[in-house]
């Protein structure tokens, strides 16, 4: 992915998400560009984000709301939003959701639209084990705000960009389909499950050539250990131990992390290797949960120079008319 830093340094400047560098301007003179989706580091609190095959894994109806401010501190930063809702159909023994994400680089000089539906399959293998398979169908739409580029022959070499462009508006707009699948296997202590976005690779260029957007492979998994017996006045406190991989176009990223649940108090640390530290505190009841995250650059470029990054996650429990009695609940984390 890309942003633009728009300041007398833009020509030279080029600032990256995950280390894929390139630049509006880059791209302009190339035949074949490659894009990185955005990443949510609370995981588990957009989860049929991170695997279509979560879909109803909690057996009731669930609302879930992000948001993430990357990288403030920068002019052209990154601002995702995420909106979902999943739940359990018995009729269909599966999860049935609709996601709908906003992503917003540069101050919107390229935006990123995506709605899609999502299907899940439940079954239980055996007495103890449970299998999910799920798969999203979504339509995507890029744009590119030309009127927010600069180019060389706007800048004057001691007042800056004050000159207009002679170049010609070309594209600026692309709708796509995209196809994703996922599956997780679980027990009451342990879960691990994998996911591939962009089965189709499809074209996302908006200006010249061929863009294929790169699938995107999701290993995760993770494990519930008693810390504490319930009794009358506690809940109980519980590690989770979590690790999520993932691969896109080559880049590689590795999530360590853990949290600790205390009654209704969630907290946690990941680390992204060689890029940050994140750590989450969140509230969780039964019908409602609230989190925050901050992200400690470790990497180059700096907590100074980056801002770090934020985000904030919120999800609403519906309560079932009716709910399965048989049904399995994976114990992933909130966060």
């Amino acid at each position: 992915m890309s942003t633009v830093l728009k300041n007398v340094n833009f020509a030279t400047q080029i600032f990256t998400r995950k280390q894929l560098v390139f630049s509006v301007i880059l791209c302009l003179s190339m035949s074949y560009t490659f894009g990185q989706d955005p990443t949510f580091t609370q995981f588990y609190a957009n989860p049929v984000y991170l695997n279509p095959a979560l879909a109803g894994s909690t057996g009731c109806g669930r609302v879930t709301m992000n948001y993430r401010n990357e990288w403030p501190q920068l002019t052209g930063n990154y601002v995702t939003y995420s909106a979902s809702y999943d739940n359990y159909v018995k009729d269909i023994n599966g999860g049935l959701g609709v996601i709908a994400s906003y992503d917003q680089q540069a101050e919107g000089t390229i935006s990123t639209t995506m709605v899609g539906g999502i299907y899940s399959y439940h079954m239980k293998i055996n007495r103890k084990t449970s299998f999910m398979i799920g798969a999203r169908a979504a339509y995507y739409q890029k744009v590119l705000d030309w009127n927010k580029l600069t180019f060389g022959d706007m800048i004057d070499p001691r007042r800056g960009f004050i000159y207009q462009t002679g170049d010609i508006p070309r594209g600026g707009k692309r709708g796509f389909f995209d196809i994703s699948t996922g599956a997780v296997i679980f027990t009451k202590r342990f879960y691990a499950g994998a996911a591939v976005h962009h089965l189709n690779q499809p074209d996302e260029s908006m200006i010249l050539g061929t863009s294929k957007l790169p699938f995107r492979a999701t290993v995760h998994a993770g494990a519930t250990i008693p810390l504490g017996r319930r009794g009358r006045y506690s809940d109980g406190t519980t590690l989770k131990p979590a690790i999520i991989y993932q691969y896109q176009n080559g880049f590689q990223e590795l999530n360590l992390g853990a949290f600790v649940n205390f009654s209704n108090l969630n907290l946690g640390v990941w680390y992204r290797n060689k890029d940050a530290f994140v750590f989450i505190a969140g509230i969780k009841t039964d019908k409602f949960s609230f989190g925050y995250s901050y992200d400690l650059t470790v990497s180059k470029l700096g907590t100074g120079m980056t801002g770090g990054s934020h985000e904030i996650s919120m999800q609403i429990g519906i309560k079932c008319k009716r709910k399965a009695r048989d049904f399995r609940k994976i114990s992933c984390p909130s966060f």
